[in-house]
């Protein structure tokens, strides 16, 4: 695993917005940097992607004991809405993607962060714009990444079994471009898949109490929606307890279960389970224990909001937001692989491991200003 400099290809910015990627410079400068990249052996990419696999073994596991053991509560999820995740857990509505987010350096085993299990974003960068960057760039090397063709077959088995004639796609308004454009992403591979979709924003998403059902602008009734908006958010507001109600009939992308995978609780969770496992970091709830070196994390905080970074019992980086009433996770500190603090979002699409993206950063904790690099291996 190299960190390599390359030079940015002429216009680079009209290309990547020809391919979708419309979200490439934040407010503090770029966020798709080709001037750096990576560079990972056969051998690096194989340990990879078992390490994937396997964590997302283990985190079947552990969602079925949070389950069997009723540890809801530690989780923060309101009582309402077990009953709808214990439905979809056995039921297996559809589910489709989501990300780790590993620390990994080439020589030790990838070791888990966080999940971002119901609305990870990040995808086009990994899935479209960094192949072409490597078509452009690299052009006979190789890269972990079959994220797209994944998508598509997985949209092209579920044809006969979604529900309702219009497959939804709801992401929040256009000022949120990253999540637009995941949504938009998403709803091209359904395209391709060749099924019939419909856009709307989440605000729009409307509900007819006569019917009983959700309905987009145009009053059609929505059956199946994938929706960029995430779940420990929808069960708490004005018609969450309609989205609950109607989770048997109304197939929801991803489902309701996933609030066990995206809290930061899981961590815990894992560690209990499965102690000195080679890809999971220790975590506790509550306290950090005995750790000197710790994250503290809110169980449900989003990019990098209300994290505290302690390094032998002195607060080494904090960022502000508006969680942590929820309760805290406590991880140990992992020394990143270099100053540039890359870490691998490694993609799960249908439940396998299927490519990766990478986040640098210029401080400890990765947020929604930190850029994405590709890479290739040889």
């Amino acid at each position: 695993m190299q960190r390599l400099t390359s030079p940015p290809r002429p216009g680079w910015e009209q290309t990547v917005e020809a391919q979708g990627l419309i979200y490439h410079h934040t407010a503090n400068g770029v966020y798709w940097d080709e001037s750096i990249c990576y560079q990972f052996t056969a051998r690096e990419v194989d340990e990879l992607e078992a390490a994937t696999n396997e964590l997302q073994a283990r985190c079947l596991d552990a969602a079925q004991h949070v389950i069997d053991k009723n540890r809801f509560a530690e989780f923060g999820i309101p009582p309402a809405a077990i009953p709808a995740i214990l439905w979809a857990w056995e039921n297996e509505p559809p589910a489709i993607y989501g990300r780790f987010d590993l620390i990994y350096d080439g020589r030790t085993p990838p070791k888990l962060l966080e999940y971002n299990a119901d609305t990870p974003t990040g995808l086009i960068e990994a899935s479209i714009a960094q192949w072409y960057w490597k078509e452009d760039i690299r052009h006979g090397a190789d890269q972990f990444n079959s994220i797209h063709e994944r998508l598509v077959k997985k949209w092209t088995e579920l044809k006969g079994s979604l529900t309702g004639d219009v497959l939804h796609f709801a992401a929040l308004p256009e000022q949120q471009a990253e999540d637009l454009m995941t949504s938009t992403y998403m709803r091209d591979t359904a395209i391709e898949a060749g099924l019939t979709t419909n856009a709307l924003l989440i605000g729009d998403i409307g509900w007819d109490p006569d019917a009983h059902d959700f309905v987009d602008l145009e009053q059609r009734a929505i059956k199946s929606i994938f929706k960029l908006y995430p779940w420990e958010w929808m069960v708490w507001e004005e018609f969450g307890t309609h989205a609950l109600d109607t989770c048997k009939r109304v197939q929801w992308i991803e489902p309701i279960w996933k609030m066990l995978w995206s809290n930061k609780a899981i961590l815990a969770v894992l560690w209990e389970l499965f102690p000195n496992h080679p890809n999971l970091v220790p975590a506790y709830l509550g306290s950090p224990r005995d750790l000197t070196s710790y994250v503290k994390k809110p169980k449900m905080s989003r990019e990098g909001a209300n994290v505290s970074v302690v390094v032998n019992e002195k607060r080494v980086a904090e960022t502000a937001g508006d969680y942590g009433e929820e309760g805290f996770v406590f991880q140990q500190f992992i020394e990143p692989a270099n100053d540039s603090h890359p870490v691998i979002g490694s993609w799960v699409i249908d439940g396998e491991s299927a490519g990766m993206g990478i986040r640098e950063s210029s401080e400890l904790v990765t947020d929604n200003l930190s850029r994405f690099v590709p890479h290739f291996f040889e």
